[in-house]
Parts: C-alpha cells; structure tokens; sequence
C-alpha cells in the first residue's frame, strides 16, 4: 500500500523500526561490508587504550538503520534529503530503536513532499542520532 498526502498529518509518525541488540558480530559483519574497519569498532584492547569501556558501533550503522526505517516506509526513490547528526555513542547491547514524526507538509518542484523529524535512540531512551528528511508522496 503506497502512503498518500492526503492521508498524512503534521504530528504522524511512521511505523517504528526496533533491532536487534548490537553484539560483536554485527559490528563485525558491518565492519566488512562497509569496508570501515577502524579498530575502534572491534579491538578491544584499541578501545580500551582510547578509554572506552569496549568496542561500540559505528556511527555510520546507526545511520542505516535510519536509512531503513525510511525506505521501510516508502521506496527509495521517494527521498529527497536525508541528514544525520550524530549524538551519541551505541555500546554493544544496545537495541536501536528507529523513528520518524512528521513535522511539515508542503510542495516543492511540483511534488507533495513531508519533512520528517528522525531519531535513533536506545532502549533507555538515549538518542544516539537525531536527523531529518523530506520525502515525496502521491
């Protein structure tokens, strides 16, 4: 079912995207396929010796899932803007949890379009990203 302008408001959210806890092979498995293997993200002796209790996720992994969590909403081809701020650190255990709050509707270059305000945080109610993004809708 494709989202309509007509049926969305200033104040909707979209549907939520929860994740699974991040653990050693996550950061691992994103390590490879995003080719960013900083040693930070996977040494723990590294971690340590830059005093951080541990390894934690990158920056960049929180930032697809919010990447995600739009494209699990409408197609790809819809976004028109997407920017990140990040905020915070994910430690390993953390359960990223994704959501997006619409902020503004309007037109722009003959397109319906709706400004998003996005936010990843954990399962203690801490941001780790805060974001925004402008899709266009039918």
């Amino acid at each position: 079912m494709t989202t309509q302008f007509s049926d969305i408001q200033v104040g909707d959210e979209i549907p939520l995207l929860k994740l699974q806890p991040v653990n050693r092979t996550t950061l691992a498995l994103y390590c490879g396929a995003s080719g960013d293997h900083n040693p930070i993200h996977i040494d723990i002796d590294f971690a340590r010796k830059a005093r951080q209790p541990d390894v934690f996720a990158h920056g960049m992994l929180s930032a697809a899932y919010l990447g995600r969590l739009l494209t699990n909403w409408v197609p790809q081809q819809q976004v028109r803007n997407l920017s990140i701020r990040f905020t915070g650190i994910t430690q390993l255990g953390h359960i990223p949890t994704c959501t997006g709050k619409v902020v503004e509707k309007f037109e722009a270059d003959g397109e319906k379009r709706v400004r998003l305000q996005l936010r990843c945080g954990n399962q203690y109610g801490e941001e780790k990203l805060a974001g925004e993004a402008v899709v266009a809708l039918n």
